[in-house]
């Protein structure tokens, strides 16, 4: 019972999801783009499934690459189902972008289009794991639950480390803004005085004062 819950609440942190959309043919199409985020060195693995067939009058393209500029597939005219997996170089972000291109004017028409997104232990393939290295059922789940545990760790950390360097950069910025006021005060006092002290010697000359 309490690896079942377990299992559960990692299953929830760990980064999986699934999206179902409709994409409009158009002569003129502008990309639909899915972003997320992934860690360096952490698998992911993006499955994607459209209706339709190829030649029926529009063409579905794909485009995986991320923030960094490292593009990971590029696929023209496709339908069906389509894997694409890679290994992130670096931490970033990274766009799965769709445009459905419309082939014939005068006609009304769209792809459905289902993805899955998956990272880190959920993208690897525990049933070919278990067939190869023969492990039982419940060394599966805890090995899974190891992975996850960890990557919810280097999460962690990675949240503290980029929380510091925000915090740095928050309290570097106050202390400019501190010290460039302190030169402003300064530099008004020190305008106020020349003021004064000019226009003292300007009315004593004019022998008003």
């Amino acid at each position: 019972m309490q690896l079942s819950i377990l299992t559960f609440l990692c299953a929830l942190i760990s980064t999986a999801f699934a999206l179902r959309f409709e994409i409009p043919a158009s002569s003129k199409p502008e990309p639909i783009c899915v972003r997320d985020f992934v860690n360096e060195g952490q698998l992911v693995v993006v499955n994607i499934r459209s209706d339709g067939s190829v030649g029926d009058g529009q063409v579905l393209n794909l485009v995986i690459r991320d923030s960094v500029g490292n593009e990971y597939r590029r696929k023209k005219d496709f339908a069906g189902p389509i894997k694409v997996a890679f290994t992130a170089p670096s931490s970033a972000a990274f766009d799965v972008c769709l445009e459905n291109q419309l082939q014939s004017r005068g006609h009304s028409l769209s792809r459905s289009v289902e993805m899955d997104i998956e990272s880190g232990s959920q993208a690897r393939d525990w049933n070919k794991i278990q067939s190869t290295e023969k492990l039982k059922p419940v060394e599966v789940e805890l090995r899974r639950i190891e992975e996850l545990t960890d990557e919810i760790v280097d999460e962690l950390a990675y949240l503290k480390a980029r929380e510091e360097r925000l915090r740095d950069t928050n309290e570097s910025t106050n202390r400019r803004v501190r010290n460039f006021s302190v030169v402003v005060i300064c530099v008004l006092i020190g305008l106020g005085a020349w003021q004064v002290n000019y226009l003292h010697n300007y009315f004593k000359a004019k022998h008003i004062i």
